[in-house]
């Protein structure tokens, strides 16, 4: 077993090094919390919700925050390069393993290039980039062109290794820290109305439906990703056992304080004149981005040009820093055989130089379907929370079956709490929307044709053990939301079946899903991975990157 300092090899020469320490993990994982989320996210929620954002906020905070206590332990246990890709492969083995990650590769293939539509929104502000963007915030002309441009830009900071990386991305993350904090201050001092909370269509003008439909489709969930960051380095970790779990879980402490207190104070900071009968209505004309426009109409002129700055320098951060987890998902996938070998290939200075390049093309390829940050913000929300539902059902299997296992942080409740944050993150699954839901289930068998050419035609030397009796649960799992979604309020509507759908009341929703996820979670414990298998999958393709334990 290597030791705690020794690289982790991944070639026959070539290496990733572990020279991360505790501030540049957690600061992976910060600056990939605040990113574009910050920028439009209380807007977003607003229009949903109404003042009632906040009680959104909370509930998916609590949601995610239970989600990283989990993924806490499970990075301390296993400190390799694209841990969420991995956690299911050794409980579940490789059928169920494979979807997960490939879920997992999926979310993070897609936020770099949301956050570059989220910087390009913002640059109608400047005349030279005027027609870069349409007035929804779609690409148009010129923007594909540096849109293309900034992901390239993204690809080629990796390629400086990942101490120098570490080093630029903590720069950044404290202006992005520092900037959201000032103007939270700033607005407080300055110009806050309380009554705010109960003006125009009053404080939860949609009910609880609409509180639930803002936790996914507003932006809430998908601001607060990225805590699991600092997990995707472990293998680059200089003291995983120690900082790993530190960082996860107080970058998403700070990252759901920060959001929190965006909401209210975005709300309670837009003067009387500009709030709308309809708070779907909310818009601050010829001024892009909403905090912008907000300052500009407080008279706070120069804090929006700030702002137009951040929106540049807060995406970037967190566009860089997801395509380095991308190209360390692509050698968790290159390891546990589910994607041609040499996927997740090293250069000689130790950088994942093949899948940097994937994520550049896949990257591009999404500003072909998904042109606006609000279409983007739906489906990444849903593929990112199908990667994290795969880690409470593994923290299950390992509590049962690898007990001795060293565990430097141990999560209190673990019983408990792993099946609470699998149906938590079905729930966010569930209120994300049927549109979001199909486009999902297409890019899953995109990823399954992939995994299925990688098996048949043999280009993956790795021994896959399969095992479909302990993914039995899996197809059930994936159909089973479709058609819980489908038959509610956030499904297509009626439907030949019905006219009205069948789960029509937000308790209806929580308890179905609720009731589901429980099923499967207990059925999938119950056909994990022996021991023998399950040891296995981790020696086979992880025991060389792991710390001695």
């Amino acid at each position: 077993m290597a030791t705690e300092t020794a690289s982790t090899t991944v070639g026959a020469s070539n290496h990733l090094k572990r020279n991360v320490g505790m501030i540049g993990l957690l600061w992976a994982s910060e600056t990939s919390i605040i990113g574009s989320g910050w920028l439009k996210g209380a807007e977003r929620a607003l229009v949903t919700a109404g003042p009632a954002a906040i009680i959104a906020w909370g509930i998916g905070s609590v949601a995610i925050i239970i989600l990283a206590l989990v993924h806490a332990e499970l990075g301390g246990m296993f400190p390799v390069a694209g841990g969420s890709a991995r956690f299911a492969h050794y409980a579940f083995g490789g059928a169920a393993g494979a979807s997960f990650g490939w879920f997992a590769w999926l979310q993070a293939a897609s936020v770099a290039p949301i956050e570059v539509e989220a910087t390009l929104s913002y640059t109608g502000h400047y005349g030279f980039a005027a027609n870069w963007t349409t007035a929804s915030g779609t690409l148009h002309g010129w923007g594909y062109v540096v849109a293309i441009a900034m992901m390239a830009v993204f690809v080629a900071m990796n390629f400086i290794g990942i101490k120098a990386l570490a080093q630029v991305s903590n720069a950044i993350t404290w202006w992005k820290i520092a900037v959201p904090l000032a103007t939270i201050l700033i607005v407080a001092v300055t110009h806050f109305h309380a009554s705010n909370f109960s003006a125009g269509e009053g404080f939860m003008p949609h009910g609880i439906e609409g509180v639930f439909g803002a936790v996914s489709g507003s932006g809430i969930i998908f601001s607060l990703l990225g805590f699991e960051q600092a997990i995707q380095l472990g293998g680059e970790s200089s003291n995983p056992k120690r900082d790993i779990p530190r960082a996860t879980i107080y970058s998403i402490l700070i990252g759901a304080a920060i959001y929190i207190l965006l909401q209210i104070f975005f709300i309670g900071a837009i003067p009387a004149a500009n709030i709308p009968h309809l708070w779907s209505d909310l818009n601050f004309p010829g001024i892009s981005g909403p905090w912008a426009g907000l300052t500009t109409l407080v008279g706070l002129g120069w804090l929006a040009k700030v702002l137009f700055f951040d929106a540049v320098v807060s995406p970037f951060g967190t566009g860089v820093i997801y395509t380095t987890a991308t190209s360390r998902y692509s050698i968790a996938m290159d390891k546990n055989g589910y994607w041609p070998r040499g996927t997740g290939k090293l250069n000689k200075a130790g950088i994942p130089w093949v899948g940097l390049v994937m994520a550049f093309v896949v990257g591009c390829a999404c500003f072909i379907n998904y042109s606006n940050w609000n279409n983007f913000v739906g489906f990444i929300t849903s593929a990112s929370v199908l990667m994290y539902a795969g880690a409470p059902l593994a923290f299950g299997v390992f509590r049962t079956k690898l007990p001795d296992w060293e565990r430097p942080y141990r999560l209190f409740g673990g019983s408990v709490m792993a099946p609470l944050a699998f149906v938590v993150a079905n729930l966010v699954i569930f209120w994300s929307g049927w549109s979001t839901l199909e486009g999902l289930g297409i890019a899953i068998v995109l990823g399954y044709a992939v995994i299925l050419v990688t098996q048949v035609f043999k280009l993956n030397s790795t021994p896959l053990i399969l095992d479909l009796r302990a993914a039995s649960w899996l197809p059930v799992y994936l159909l089973g939301m479709g058609v819980l979604c489908w038959a509610s309020d956030f499904g297509p509507g009626h439907s030949f079946l019905f006219h009205t759908p069948p789960l029509h009341s937000w308790w209806s929703d929580i308890l179905a899903v609720t009731v589901f996820s429980v099923v499967i979670y207990f059925w999938a414990q119950a056909v994990a991975l022996p021991v023998d298998k399950l040891r296995a999958a981790i020696e086979t393709t992880s025991v060389e990157e792991l710390p001695a334990h």
